[in-house]
């Protein structure tokens, strides 16, 4: 008689205890654990009951979550294992404090804290099931690591990011030692098929930096008609492309076919800069523009802690957005009259700089959205802003991956990479990384050496 073999511990089915700060990252986590248990702290239901209310991606996410646990549970009590509806054999309860087992994570860390009673959930389920494998799941990183001081095992929310970031597509390749006779068929025509630089061209709205011996040029690849088309450096509203890459964006932005853009890159690279400058370019084909970024609240703070106004909160917010529109202004100290125009703009909303948050809601018809910092973002919160974009709507997003506040993102997992990634091939979008600093010889010191 042969013996069963018992399943590996790889194998075999674990419990997920999900903190607050997955659910706001995405409401929909619940559901992308297969054949595992999936553990929800009765503290984690509280604080999403006190976020719940309110405009901001986050309150969304709670009520969203809320109202999927409600739908799965139907009138079945929570704090016993129901079978989550689509899953691969996976249960879900609502578990409570920790009631028995050797550590009290209270006693070690101290009460009064969320965290510290959602760890001690996590342990008791540990001590109730000693042949499961039970892994807390959190973005938090000082959460997780004071699960694993407590033996217990913890792991960041992996749907959604991005691995190897360091190889995220950049939407530009450099080809060097070119032929005289490509520049002369490109100088001519304007164009050139792209099997003659016989590379498989598979992406398309890609940019191409061509160099040769004695020539050099820019350009697109157009994926419809296979061929690469020449670029020309563009002059918008007075703001010249310093450089290549700032050249190919410009391109991007002001291409009416390409309806999505991103552009990353650290601080100095011109980014919001181009971006404004192409929107009040093209400002006649478009009802608004839409100038915005998310709020990082201060300390962990909403604005309304701050003194003053509305305006005077948020206007520490984007006071970088109004720096690049000044310095748009000031290339025309010879023209008073474009000068009251640009002011014009704002004051009767032609142009609109303002958090985030204040324009959900608002008709996304025939505007030039521009999010800056959006590696702020969540991927659901970009999702959610491209969603909602109607005819004849243009978005941009700008940003730094490697310069993120908010406290549950980084490189991998925050929203403006997801994008990079799943967009790179679709005929619609354009994206450029931009690798050289404008801003001063000292910044560029900074960003470099330091």
């Amino acid at each position: 008689m042969s013996k069963v073999r018992k399943p590996s511990p790889s194998a075999q089915k674990k419990i997920f205890v999900l903190d607050t700060s997955v659910i706001l990252y995405d409401h929909n986590a619940f559901n992308n654990f297969q054949e595992h248990d999936v553990a929800i702290p009765i503290q984690v239901l509280e604080e999403l009951d006190e976020m719940k209310n309110g405009n901001e991606t986050r309150n969304a996410e709670a009520r969203s979550f809320i109202r999927l646990i409600d739908n799965a549970s139907g009138d079945k009590i929570m704090n016993v294992w129901i079978p989550i509806k689509g899953s691969k054999g996976g249960k879900f309860k609502v578990v409570m404090d920790h009631t028995g087992g050797e550590i009290d994570a209270e006693a070690v860390f101290g009460v009064g804290k969320f965290d510290h009673r959602i760890l001690n959930a996590a342990l008791g389920l540990k001590h109730e099931f000693p042949k499961k494998k039970v892994i807390l799941v959190s973005k938090d990183i000082c959460l997780r690591l004071k699960a694993k001081s407590l033996d217990l095992h913890a792991e960041d929310y992996e749907t959604g990011k991005i691995k190897n970031v360091e190889e995220l597509y950049t939407g530009k390749t450099r080809l060097n030692q070119l032929p005289d006779k490509i520049f002369k068929e490109l100088n001519a025509s304007g164009s050139l098929d792209a099997a003659t630089l016989d590379l498989p061209f598979t992406v398309g709205n890609h940019f191409y930096m061509l160099k040769g011996k004695k020539n050099s040029a820019i350009a697109y690849f157009d994926l419809t008609r296979k061929r690469l088309f020449k670029i020309d450096s563009p002059t918008l509203f007075k703001i010249s492309p310093k450089n290549e890459e700032q050249a190919l964006a410009m391109h991007a932005l002001r291409n009416p076919a390409i309806k999505l853009v991103t552009i990353q890159g650290k601080a100095g690279t011109g980014k919001t800069l181009i971006a404004i400058a192409s929107a009040l370019e093209q400002r006649k084909d478009y009802r608004q523009i839409y100038v915005t970024r998310p709020i990082i609240p201060l300390s962990n703070k909403d604005i309304g802690f701050l003194p003053g106004d509305a305006k005077s909160k948020i206007d520490p917010y984007m006071a970088p957005i109004w720096d690049s529109l000044r310095y748009i202004k000031e290339q025309y100290n010879d023209d008073p009259k474009v000068q009251r125009s640009i002011d014009n703009f704002v004051s009767t909303e032609k142009i609109v700089i303002t958090p985030l948050a204040f324009i959900r809601g608002r008709t996304l018809t025939k505007i030039f959205f521009i999010i800056d910092e959006a590696q702020n973002l969540t991927p659901h919160e970009v999702k959610t802003i491209i969603s909602r974009a109607g005819e004849d709507t243009k978005i941009i997003f700008t940003g730094d991956i490697y310069q993120i506040d908010a406290p549950y993102l980084d490189a991998e997992s925050n929203g403006l990479s997801y994008l990079i990634e799943s967009a790179k091939e679709h005929p619609l979008y354009a994206h450029i990384t931009l690798d050289k600093g404008e801003r001063s010889d000292l910044a560029n010191l900074a960003n470099d050496l330091l």
